[in-house]
C-alpha cells in the first residue's frame, strides 16, 4: 500500500512550509507519491525537485481558484507543464486579480477596523507569488489581534466584499489541458470550513462541471466521511472520471495532518486513485 497525497501547499501560496520543509515532511510521513498544488502559482515546482529522493514520486500540480457559471470551485491540474504559455499567462492574470483583492482587504482593515499595515508587512505581502486571506490573517495573529488565523479571518476579513476575482472555470480547465495536465475538481462536496453538499445539491453541479471539461474528482479528502467518499467514487465511476485524493495540507496554517485522506484517517491504497494510473 503506497501512501500518497496529491493536495499539498507550500509557502509559495498559503502553506507555512518551504518546499524543502514540505519534502522533509513527506519523507517523515512515509508518503511515496505526492503533488505540489499551490494556489494559482507554479513557482515552487522549479525549486522542489532538488530535494526529492529517487524513491519518491513527484507530480507537478497547481490549484486554480475558479467560478464555473454559479459554482465556486477549485480546479486541480495534475501532470502540467509549468512553462506552458497558456498556463503562465493565466497565472499572471491571477496575480492581478489577487492584487485587486488584496488592496480591497487592506483598505477594509483600515477603514472598518482602523488597522494600518506597516511598510514591512506590506512589502512581505506584495513580494509573495500568491497572496490569500490567510496571509493577512497571519499578520493579525502576529499582532496579537486574534488567537489563530481562522478566527482572524472570521472576525476581520470575512465580511469584506471583494467582488469576483476568480478565474473562469471553463477557461481554467481548458488551460490545464493545454498545459498537458488533467483537470480535477478539488473537494467537490465542499472545502475547509464549508458546509458539505447533499447528493441533491451536488449532482446538478457535477453535470455542469463535466460539461465544462472536468476529468476527475478529488474523492478522497481529509474532511470527508467514508460515506461521502463512497458516494464520490460512485459518481466518478458512473461518469468515467479519474479518482484522486489529497489532504489539502497547509502546514501549520491548517490543522489537517499530511497524508490524511478521510475524516477517520483510514489508510488508502494508491491503487484506488485511478488518476495515478495515468500519471505514473
Amino acid at each position: 500500500m503506497a501512501k500518497f497525497d496529491l493536495h499539498l501547499h507550500s509557502n509559495n501560496s498559503d502553506g507555512s512550509a518551504s518546499v524543502k520543509e514540505l519534502v522533509e515532511t513527506v519523507i517523515k510521513s512515509g508518503i511515496k507519491i505526492f503533488a505540489l498544488t499551490d494556489h494559482d502559482t507554479v513557482k515552487g515546482i522549479s525549486n522542489i525537485e532538488q530535494f526529492i529522493p529517487a524513491e519518491i514520486k513527484f507530480i507537478k500540480g497547481v490549484e486554480l481558484t475558479c467560478k464555473t457559471l454559479d459554482i465556486k470551485c477549485h480546479i486541480l491540474g495534475y501532470g502540467i507543464n509549468p512553462d506552458s504559455k497558456d498556463l503562465t499567462d493565466l497565472i499572471e492574470l491571477g496575480k492581478k486579480l489577487r492584487r485587486q483583492k488584496l488592496e480591497t482587504r487592506i483598505t477594509y482593515l483600515k477603514d472598518v477596523w482602523n488597522i494600518d499595515l506597516t511598510k514591512e508587512e506590506l512589502d512581505w505581502l506584495y513580494s509573495r507569488p500568491s497572496v490569500v486571506k490567510t496571509h493577512l490573517a497571519n499578520i493579525l495573529v502576529n499582532r496579537g489581534l486574534s488567537d489563530n488565523n481562522v478566527d482572524a479571518m472570521k472576525k476581520y476579513l470575512d465580511d469584506c466584499k471583494t467582488g469576483n476575482t476568480k478565474f473562469d472555470g471553463e477557461a481554467a480547465i481548458e488551460t490545464i489541458k493545454k498545459a498537458g495536465g488533467i483537470p480535477v475538481w478539488a473537494h467537490p462536496l465542499g472545502g475547509e470550513g464549508e458546509k458539505h453538499l447533499t447528493k441533491e445539491d451536488f449532482l446538478p453541479k457535477l453535470r455542469t462541471m463535466i460539461e465544462c471539461g472536468i476529468q476527475g474528482l478529488e474523492c478522497y479528502y481529509s474532511r470527508y466521511s467514508i460515506l461521502e467518499i463512497e458516494f464520490l467514487i460512485k459518481c466518478a465511476q458512473e461518469n468515467n472520471l479519474f479518482i484522486s485524493g489529497g489532504s489539502d495540507w497547509h502546514g501549520t496554517n491548517k490543522t489537517v495532518p499530511i497524508g490524511r485522506l478521510n475524516a477517520d484517517d483510514i489508510q488508502i491504497d494508491s491503487t484506488n486513485a485511478t488518476l495515478l494510473n495515468l500519471l505514473l
